[in-house]
């Protein structure tokens, strides 16, 4: 008897222990391991937006017509800073283009340091194919010129024209390495004493991760979080600031997982994880009515397979491009089923 009772002891231990292992793997499962870097963003360093109006020219007939009067207007005005005075009602030429021009100035950007930029035709051109951007400058939102650019214009990946034999309506195009920096926007982060995070979405659960992670990384208190978007940090003596920023970006940390679906209005691509359940439910929407249920899962297997055990976003929105839902369908029917709590996920229309 003693020894069937040190068995059944033993056995219960070993549920006991296997229960425990259980519900530490489902407790994690959701987290997922993420650099500092990959979540946050130091307050303060960021890019700047620069935008300039200019000119195209060499394009081959396929420039601003003669509607487009500022264009016009624009040529005989830099004409005549060339000292050739001439009319812009004799200007007839179709082989410029007048043009928004825009591009990021990056944190810390140097003098002379190239950048991208944006060319966008903001007349009836046809097409900016072939063009060259004279000198602009490109300002900021003070007004001041914080960059020049000028260059050949490649159009590769903006092409909006059609099949075969058809003109390429390529009304966008992108000078690489196209502008050069001229003036600084001055930052000095190397004598600060404090720096602050801020979480690329608010989670309460992240900032206080962060906090903790942080913290018992410099087994200190450095990092504290002051709301569920911002953690503030504060240098250690031994080290300077930079190097502190570069080791907290590096530190990983345990984050919440968020789900997103995304839906393209225009095309209705659905793009979502592979995991995104949706519970059981009964969707009528126009002349489509489908239930979410095990008979979905059943119909929805391959014949001779057996049928998942979990339906996802992924088998709904087959199912109902099958059916021959429309983009405008599909939103309605995602939106209604995000709206009913049936699916744990953001829903983002873009």
């Amino acid at each position: 008897m003693s020894q069937l009772l040190a068995k059944l002891d033993k056995f219960e231990r070993f549920l006991l222990t296997l229960a425990a292992i259980l519900m530490f793997f489902f407790s994690t499962t959701s987290l997922f391991a993420a650099k500092v870097k990959d979540i946050t963003s130091i307050v303060g360093v960021r890019e700047n937006q620069l935008i300039g109006y200019g000119l195209v020219v060499g394009l081959q007939g396929s420039g601003d017509g003669t509607t487009s009067k500022f264009t016009a207007r624009s040529l005989a005005n830099m004409l005549q800073n060339s000292n050739i005075n001439i009319d812009q009602a004799d200007i007839k030429s179709k082989n410029i283009a007048a043009v928004m021009v825009t591009a990021q100035l990056p944190a810390f950007g140097r003098q002379g340091d190239k950048i991208d930029v944006m060319v966008s035709s903001i007349g009836d051109a046809k097409s900016l194919e072939g063009g060259t951007l004279l000198l602009t400058p490109l300002k900021g939102v003070d007004g001041s010129i914080y960059a020049v650019s000028q260059g050949s214009i490649s159009v590769g990946g903006f092409n909006s024209g059609g099949g075969v034999g058809q003109q390429n309506h390529t009304t966008a195009g992108r000078v690489i390495g196209g502008a050069s920096i001229e003036k600084e926007i001055a930052y000095d982060l190397y004598s600060k004493e404090y720096a602050t995070l801020s979480l690329k979405e608010s989670s309460f659960e992240n900032a206080v991760r962060i906090q903790d992670t942080v913290n018992a990384y410099y087994e200190t208190k450095v990092a504290i979080a002051i709301d569920p978007r911002t953690i503030k940090l504060k240098k250690p003596q031994e080290i300077s600031m930079i190097e502190f920023l570069a080791s907290v970006e590096d530190i990983s940390v345990e984050t919440d997982k968020v789900q997103r679906v995304v839906v393209q209005e225009r095309t209705g691509t659905v793009i979502s994880g592979v995991d995104i359940e949706v519970k059981p439910i009964n969707v009528t929407h126009g002349n489509f009515s489908i239930a979410i249920d095990e008979n979905f899962l059943a119909q929805e297997a391959p014949e001779g397979s057996a049928p998942a055990k979990v339906i996802t976003i992924a088998k709904v929105t087959q199912a109902l491009q099958r059916l021959g839902a429309s983009p405008k369908d599909i939103i309605s029917i995602l939106s209604a089923i995000k709206q009913a709590g049936a699916m744990d996920a953001e829903l983002n229309i873009i």
